[in-house]
């Protein structure tokens, strides 16, 4: 099977962030760093694959069929791993326990997954797309669109007690490694808490991205 032009340009250009991190790492002493980074984005793919699989099945997954695939296709894993990759405190230690998964980092990819399933389905569904925790959900419960968000809803907060949880009791990697984590897992809650602020960025991210990067801020203290 030949891949479109455009797949191409995305291997291409996958391939060649892999090989400056590879290159950067080497010069810092630290080239086991990477195996762990194409570890997660092979995982990514596969995800992302199955996902395409279910697609043209036109295949519902049960609730939890769907979140052991899409949790990893969110990308959360992948991104706090190459995080962990850029820190300079980095061991191969503190990257063996990130792609265990282990609970924080799986409840801060549930977050993201369900927050954005939450404010961003309606969109997604007007097109062809793969079905969501929320379609999952309405057909193996046989429930309503609404009862299956607040359904939802629960298992955000669910993911939220055992990230707090693992910040009180951070005893497999030191605590800087953990907020790594928890931040990035709170721009998900800019991003989703109450509309898709990712898809459609040029309204409120876009004042966001202002007052951080562009306005003047004073720092006078009273």
């Amino acid at each position: 099977m030949i891949s479109p032009e455009y797949m191409k340009v995305c291997y291409i250009e996958i391939l060649n962030v892999y090989e400056e991190i590879e290159e950067e790492m080497r010069k810092q002493g630290k080239v086991y760093c990477i195996k762990y980074a194409k570890k997660e984005m092979k995982r990514l793919i596969k995800a992302h694959m199955a996902e395409a699989r279910w697609l043209h099945c036109n295949h519902t997954p049960s609730i939890e069929e769907y979140m052991q695939v899409r949790n990893v296709s969110s990308g959360y894993s992948m991104v706090i791993t190459i995080c962990f990759v850029g820190m300079k405190d980095t061991t191969e230690e503190v990257l063996i326990w990130a792609t265990s998964d282990p609970i924080i980092i799986g409840a801060a990819s549930i977050i993201c997954r369900l927050m954005d399933d939450i404010v961003g389905n309606e969109f997604e569904q007007e097109r062809r797309h793969v079905a969501s925790s929320i379609e999952s959900y309405m057909k193996q419960h046989n429930t309503s669109r609404q009862d299956a968000i607040n359904k939802l809803l629960e298992m955000v907060k669910s993911a939220w007690k055992d990230i707090n949880e693992a910040c009180l009791n951070p005893t497999e990697v030191p605590m800087n490694f953990l907020l790594r984590v928890v931040n990035l897992v709170r721009m998900i809650d800019v991003l989703y808490k109450d509309e898709d602020n990712y898809t459609n960025a040029g309204g409120l991210m876009k004042d966001y991205i202002k007052t951080l990067l562009v306005n003047k801020m004073s720092a006078r203290i009273s």
